[in-house]
């Protein structure tokens, strides 16, 4: 007999200090989510809303249980979304 209850939520500590560290961030510094012009650079702040979401959520310890949402709310999602906004910040 196999035992099929899930495993313990337990706290993910990167991701969730990649979270905290993106808010503390965003919020102290604004102007990193803009472009040479000093508008707004949509793509960047996806790409770190997208990390700060994912941080927050898989920090926290919650796994969603369908495949895709755990996907995007994963330990690697938070990572290739910091790899997409520095790709985004340093790439022009």
């Amino acid at each position: 007999m196999t035992d099929t209850t899930p495993p313990t939520p337990r706290l993910h500590g990167p991701s969730l200090a990649a979270a905290l560290a993106v808010m503390l961030v965003g919020t102290l510094y604004p102007p990193l989510m803009t472009d040479a012009a000093g508008h707004a650079d949509h793509g960047l702040a996806m790409a770190l809303f997208w990390a700060m979401s994912a941080g927050f959520v898989r920090g926290v310890g919650f796994v969603p249980r369908q495949p895709l949402l755990r996907a995007f709310f994963s330990g690697w999602a938070v990572a290739a979304a910091l790899a997409l906004a520095a790709w985004l910040r340093f790439a022009s």
